[in-house]
């Protein structure tokens, strides 16, 4: 008997167009894929998950201010009415350059140009016993895992006597100060604040710890000084403890232990320390970086081979501004799905490939309600007015009319009522063992 990855992917029509497989459902993935929708090509787009998730407001999700559905889209949705264009949710593995094929637990599929858009994973700089017992946010089941964990933690607190011994319950350390880890301290810090003294009034809230980590001497290290100050004081007037120039040894579970200093008590380590590119077979060592991201030409092309591509958190271009390679954020990929989208178009015509050449348009956080800090190549600015273009900037890249009112109504019923009503313990259900592939994602 033949196993899924020896027989090919079912149910694809057949096609006289040359035909572009895409791995990665994320920004760059999506991106190139709705570039193509009715060009020259049958596109395939691949992706373990059947949607596509909007990554900046994960922590949103952690904090019980949106609900999963509204930062996710679906893929199948988005290609309605569009036959030259299929999705498939798979896992994939590996890929054979010389054969042009690419293996995954569905089946294999034969490509004559291949993008690999798979994006990053959580890097825990090789801590086995921190990978085992912190919890990553890469992912919306991992944001709601951490909602789920953090309401569950007080609600056990509630029922603890004495309140040495609730301490490690409420206490939350976020570890990483970039985007990610300001953005949910702050939150963390305003639920502490303002919300949680409702829920659970015989709690001692002023007895619970945020506490932001930082291996670096500033926050916010890719963004402006003004940012970085701006950011500090936010986030010290929110009540968090930021500790910067601080490296965290290891976590149990219980303790998190620091380089050169006293150690935490807490049951909830939240790690947004980095990232590290998704791996995939096919490649030669040659090809790789050390940081893991594949070497790639002006054209997004991997150098050597032909017909494979590869965008965002994977790729290592270097550019004159850019020695080492973009920033991996969400901009680099969609501009390089762009511009790809185009070349592949234009390869067909007969046309010249244009070279890629990142344009930085800025960037932001925000550190809690009404304050934010956005650096854009023009001006940088703070406070109330960064917090609204913020709020502007990612409600517009929200995908779906539907999604857009959904978010705007629980922000203005958040900001209104400062109150938000999504904390709910809403536990899995037991998987029997048979299933487990299907419906539960694994760490």
């Amino acid at each position: 008997m033949l196993l899924p990855a020896q027989k090919p992917i079912p149910n694809i029509p057949e096609s006289n167009l040359p035909k572009v497989v895409i791995v990665g459902g994320g920004f760059g993935g999506l991106k190139l894929a709705r570039k193509l929708i009715k060009g020259p090509y049958q596109v395939i787009l691949l992706d373990k998950n059947n949607y596509h998730q909007f990554q900046p407001l994960f922590y949103q999700v952690a904090t019980a201010g949106l609900e999963p559905s509204a930062i996710s889209f679906p893929l199948r949705k988005i290609f309605h009415n569009t036959p030259n264009t299929i999705f498939r949710m798979a896992e994939v593995h590996s890929f054979d350059s010389k054969r042009k094929r690419l293996f995954s637990d569905i089946g294999y599929i034969d490509y004559d140009y291949l993008v690999l858009a798979m994006g990053a994973d959580t890097n825990y700089f090789g801590n086995k016993s921190i990978e085992y017992n912190s919890v990553p946010m890469k992912t919306v089941s991992e944001a709601l895992y951490i909602r789920n964990k953090i309401i569950s933690n007080y609600e056990r607190a509630i029922n603890i006597e004495k309140q040495e011994d609730r301490k490690s319950l409420m206490n939350v350390v976020i570890v990483g100060g970039g985007p990610t880890g300001v953005e949910l301290a702050g939150a963390m810090a305003e639920l502490r604040n303002n919300v949680f003294p409702k829920d659970y009034p015989e709690l001692n809230f002023s007895n619970m710890k945020v506490v932001l980590i930082e291996a670096g001497p500033n926050l916010l290290a890719a963004m402006s000084k003004e940012s970085q100050e701006h950011s500090l004081k936010y986030l010290q007037g929110l009540g968090v403890d930021v500790l910067l120039d601080t490296k965290v040894h290891d976590y149990n579970g219980e303790e998190v232990k620091l380089e050169g200093k006293d150690s935490i008590s807490t049951h909830t380590l939240l790690w947004a320390a980095g990232i590290k590119p998704n791996f995939i077979e096919g490649l030669g060592n040659e090809h790789f970086a050390p940081n893991g991201r594949i070497y790639v030409d002006e054209f997004n092309k991997v150098t050597g081979e032909d017909g494979i591509f590869v965008l965002g958190d994977v790729a290592l271009l270097r550019e004159e501004n850019y020695p080492k390679g973009h920033p991996q954020v969400a901009q680099v990929a969609l501009q390089q799905a762009e511009n790809l989208g185009k070349n592949l178009i234009n390869y067909v015509q007969g046309k010249e490939m244009a070279p890629f050449h990142y344009k930085d348009l800025g960037s932001m956080a925000t550190v809690g309600r009404k304050l934010a800090v956005v650096d854009l190549p023009f001006i940088k600015f703070q406070g109330m007015i960064a917090w609204l273009t913020w709020l502007f900037v990612h409600l517009m890249a929200i995908l779906g009319v539907k999604n857009k009112m959904f978010i705007f109504m629980d922000w203005a019923w958040n900001y209104l009522s400062f109150d938000p009503s999504l904390r709910l313990l809403i536990k899995p259900k037991y998987v029997r063992a048979s299933e487990r592939k299907e419906l539960i994602e694994e760490k």
